[in-house]
């Protein structure tokens, strides 16, 4: 792979303002993406700890391998307060003594790798995932958050956008934020019964979607992830509510769709396995649902939007080549949550 480093010194601003010159270098790659064409693009800023390119996924070439584009993530916290049953990040920090206890990394260090970043861009507009790690909105109200410290920077640069993932239904420092040129924000939601019986703690979905509401009506681009979807007993009847209840308030950007799946690590730290006997297959992304339950799932919501609503920016999340070729989507000009 081709490589190359960037590093600033004594570049000014557009407020004229002196860049340190022990910056953080920006490490740029060739990435080959999934329409098969390749693009430099970065890879990491300085140790990668805050800013890195996901790549837990290898590119897609059999019927069998998951489609995931290759998007930057901004680690700036991790951990969440809503403790839902099937929750990854039980599994990614297994090995911390307070789990996933929320945290915020260093913020002097969340800043500097940031400034570096829209310092050295290459050109390429891209989205910056701060909802992968953590809930994007988890320290609001703290003395440092997402809202309040890290929007100011992308609303100055206006290079990148910012991806806003969330369970919340709390959008008050987005809306303050006057920031709706840079920011994107995606609220996780799920049928009701299925939201109730394993999303602990978290905001009812019908107090999201008036969320959502509120931020769509104020101008912001609105995004939602319905995953995991859950074959609980009357679960057509039920992601068809959630579904019609979303378009009587306002149309999404887009919509991306996922199944109920477990790496074994999740399985092992989950306190609640009560969702477990639904995962009857496994994948070389952990076990999941059977294919022919996860497509009878998908294709019910895809074609009632497009059906009702004339609704088709519609994409899945952590989904294999056959699925997303059965369901005659094209994962090569994919649409999703975390790409532009």
């Amino acid at each position: 792979m081709q490589c190359q480093l960037l590093k600033h010194e004594g570049i000014y601003t557009d407020a004229k303002e002196v860049v340190s010159s022990d910056m953080p270098n920006v490490k740029f790659e060739s990435f080959k993406l999934l329409n098969g064409t390749e693009k430099t693009l970065v890879k990491e800023v300085g140790d990668g700890s805050i800013i890195k390119r996901f790549d837990k996924t290898p590119f897609p070439i059999h019927e069998n391998d998951v489609v995931c584009p290759h998007f930057l993530e901004l680690k700036w916290a991790n951990g969440c307060h809503f403790d839902c049953a099937w929750c990854y990040l039980n599994g990614t920090f297994r090995f911390r003594p307070q789990k996933k206890e929320p945290y915020l990394k260093d913020k002097e260090k969340i800043i500097e790798h940031l400034k570096a970043l829209f310092y050295n861009s290459n050109g390429k507009v891209e989205v910056l995932n701060s909802g992968e790690l953590s809930d994007s909105l988890v320290f609001e109200g703290a003395n440092f958050s997402l809202t309040k410290d890290i929007l100011p920077l992308f609303k100055q640069f206006s290079k990148h956008k910012l991806l806003i993932l969330t369970k919340t239904a709390n959008g008050n420092g987005i809306i303050k934020s006057d920031s709706q040129g840079v920011v994107i924000t995606s609220f996780s939601l799920n049928a009701y019964p299925v939201s109730e019986r394993w999303e602990h703690k978290a905001p009812h979905p019908r107090e999201r979607i008036k969320a959502a509401k509120r931020l769509f009506n104020a101008g912001y681009s609105i995004r939602l992830r319905i995953d995991p979807m859950v074959p609980i007993d009357g679960w057509r009847e039920s992601y068809i509510e959630l579904i019609d209840d979303v378009f009587s308030s306002f149309v999404p950007e887009r919509i991306t769709i996922g199944s109920l799946r477990g790496l074994q690590s999740t399985i092992n730290n989950s306190t609640d396995k009560t969702w477990i006997p639904y995962l009857d297959d496994s994948s070389n992304w952990g076990k999941k649902i059977t294919f022919n339950k996860r497509f009878d799932m998908y294709q019910t919501l895809v074609e009632h939007l497009n059906s009702k609503y004339d609704y088709s920016d519609v994409g899945l999340c952590k989904e294999t080549i056959e699925m997303w070729e059965k369901l005659g989507l094209d994962y090569k000009n994919i649409k999703c949550n975390c790409t532009l």
